[in-house]
């Protein structure tokens, strides 16, 4: 009994942290959301600072919503492009290639997954102007596509799918073999519906990069108007640095597309990571 008792305790204790650590993660973003319905004044003012809004307000919102120099629907779909784009090539090539790593013997199979594995560990700040210099010998800076062109394959995805593909059964593979599929007829048709957890919360993560990418798109991108949402908004931060209601305003527009799809694929993302801790 006692022993249960300590049990039930320690799981209380763990459950108490974990939300306390939750609340103090949500608080800054809610702490920005709720400011962005606060004017200027009421943020800036000792005495009248509290964390709910005392004159709730679209102000801010309207501002960024009727200025003509900020046309976020060009920014939006820049991003959106971009992000879906490298979604959709690199869920592909890490699912091919983790398959390919996890069902096949080849020559140099091992070193060549080693390689992979080595370049996780490369910083991009090192990679990073060889790979200017290319896009630049191929006229793709300044262009959306300069920033998918060099972005196909993902190493830690490989990885990934790589260690989801290893728990496919081989028997399952063969006797799609015995029914006359081709190998990729195997991948398409029964590998991958089996990966969807896995590949939906890689896909999550790739999107969340690629939206909240900065350096690489500022390097690349050099016109306004093919410039990114994060770029858009240090640009329109430092134009309104007097005015902190509505530098959190364009946060909260830029931030909520990645919460509301974090949102839609919880259930996913929940999946792919609880089964991540089941795999060898």
């Amino acid at each position: 009994m006692a022993q249960q008792k300590r049990r039930i305790s320690g799981k209380l204790l763990v459950y108490v942290l974990l939300t306390l650590g939750g609340l103090l993660t949500l608080l800054p973003f809610a702490w920005t959301i709720l400011a962005s319905f606060k004017t200027h004044a009421e943020i800036i003012n000792p005495a009248a600072q509290t964390f709910f809004p005392r004159e709730f307000t679209t102000d801010n919102y309207a501002t960024i919503f009727n200025d003509d120099s900020l046309p976020l629907e060009r920014f939006y779909l820049n991003s959106s492009l971009i992000a879906i784009i490298n979604v959709i090539t690199n869920t592909f090539t890490s699912a091919l290639f983790g398959y390919v790593f996890a069902k096949f013997n080849f020559r140099f199979k091992r070193a060549l997954f080693s390689y992979i594995l080595i370049t996780m560990m490369i910083p991009f700040q090192l990679t990073m102007i060889p790979s200017y210099l290319v896009l630049l010998k191929f006229d793709l800076t300044n262009n959306l596509l300069g920033m998918v062109a060099l972005s196909w394959v993902n190493a830690f995805g490989i990885f990934l799918m790589r260690q989801f593909m290893i728990s496919v059964p081989d028997e399952l593979l063969d006797a799609g073999r015995v029914d006359g599929a081709n190998e990729w007829q195997i991948f398409l048709r029964i590998v991958l519906p089996q990966m969807l957890a896995p590949l939906a919360t890689f896909g999550v993560l790739v999107f969340i990069s690629n939206w909240n990418a900065y350096l690489w798109p500022l390097i690349v991108l050099r016109d306004v108007d093919v410039r990114t949402l994060p770029i858009i908004l240090t640009w329109y931060n430092d134009r309104h640095t007097s005015d902190i209601g509505l530098q959190m305003a364009a946060s909260v527009l830029i931030v909520m597309p990645i919460l509301i799809l974090y949102i839609v694929m919880n259930r996913w993302v929940v999946r792919g990571f609880s089964l991540s801790g089941l795999k060898g």
